[in-house]
Order: structure tokens, then C-alpha cells, then sequence
């Protein structure tokens, strides 16, 4: 029994009713939706103030899951993505199985394999990937950890998660690189 069981079952039922959830990830604290499910993404880039062109990142369970949501050429990026330790985010081309409004207008979709505990039982039971973007409105600084978060956004969310609140260590986001389509890597934020 973990400490967050509770949480993740209410955050399986917001997910599944279309609901937003306010959780916290391997990065920092995200608003979160069912990556599948339109409607649900727009409500994420209304909560935000967020242009819908921007895209938003996905958070899977496994490597195995990026195969469910994009064509990848080559597998070598499973290599790479073994090989690093901080939380990166990896931006891919052709992407299938998503919200429409949740992708880059090339196309392409950022997905990031999360480590953390809550966010690999909370993915492995809701059974489909979750949006995973910074809870702020769109052009104020990323809150590093859940005492800076906006009462916009914590009263705008369906569920905001009770584990971790409490914790006052400051977070960073991810890393982004792009995997491109021959296979080279661009990284886009350190």
C-alpha cells in the first residue's frame, strides 16, 4: 500500500471523466489530462491562457508505450534515452494515437518516459498516456514547487493531488531534445 493510493484513483476518475488533475512529476508540478481525449486538452490550453498551437508534453510508463504513439524509424533513440539519468523530455516526428490538438503542427509530439513513482502507478492504472505541462498561465514563470502554484490553476483543476505538496525543494523542468527523422539528436533546452 503506498501513500498515494488514494490520489491515484482519484486521479483515475477525473481522467477517465475528462477532468484536469494537478500532480506532481519527475520535473515539476503538472496540469494533467487524458493525452487521448480532445476535449480534455482543451480545457488544459483554456486553464492556461495557452495558445493551441503550442504543444504540451506527454508523459508515458515505459519506452514499449512510445511505440503506441509514434512511428519511430529507428530504435537507437531507446538507447539513448537508457543512457541518460535527468529527466528529458524527447520531441519525435509522426505521432499516432493522440489528441490532434495536443500536437505540434508538423506532427510531432513530445513524450517524456517518467521515473517517478506516483506518476508510473498513476499512468500504469489510468492505462494511457497524461499530459504533463507546467502548472502556470501561459507567460509567468514555471512554479518550482507546489507552494508557487496559482490559485487560477489550483482552483481550476478537477483534482489537485495531496501527495508531496508539503515538499519545499525547488524542481526544474526537464530537458528537450529532438529526435529527427535520420536519426540525429537536437537538443533544444538543457
Amino acid at each position: 500500500m503506498f501513500p498515494y493510493n488514494d490520489d491515484i484513483q482519484a486521479c483515475v476518475k477525473t481522467l477517465n471523466d475528462g477532468g484536469l488533475i494537478l500532480y506532481p512529476t519527475d520535473t515539476v508540478w503538472g496540469i494533467g489530462c487524458d493525452a487521448t481525449n480532445e476535449e480534455a486538452v482543451k480545457k488544459v490550453f483554456e486553464l492556461k491562457k495557452r495558445v493551441d498551437t503550442k504543444a504540451m508534453i506527454v508523459l508515458v510508463n515505459n519506452e514499449h508505450a512510445i511505440l503506441d504513439y509514434v512511428q519511430v524509424e529507428g530504435l537507437q533513440v531507446f538507447d539513448y534515452i537508457k543512457g541518460i539519468h535527468k529527466p528529458t523530455t524527447v520531441i519525435y516526428q509522426k505521432a499516432k494515437n493522440l489528441a490532434t490538438n495536443l500536437l505540434a503542427a508538423d506532427g510531432s509530439v513530445a513524450i517524456r518516459i517518467c521515473k517517478d513513482k506516483f506518476c508510473q502507478a498513476l499512468i500504469e492504472t489510468f492505462g494511457r498516456p497524461i499530459v504533463s505541462t507546467s502548472a502556470n498561465i501561459s507567460g509567468y514563470p514555471t512554479p518550482l514547487c507546489f507552494n508557487d502554484i496559482s490559485l487560477d490553476i489550483t482552483e481550476g483543476v478537477n483534482y489537485v493531488v495531496k501527495f508531496r505538496q508539503d515538499e519545499t525543494e525547488m524542481q526544474q523542468p526537464s530537458s528537450v531534445v529532438k529526435w529527427e527523422a535520420d536519426g540525429t539528436l537536437v537538443i533544444i533546452r538543457h
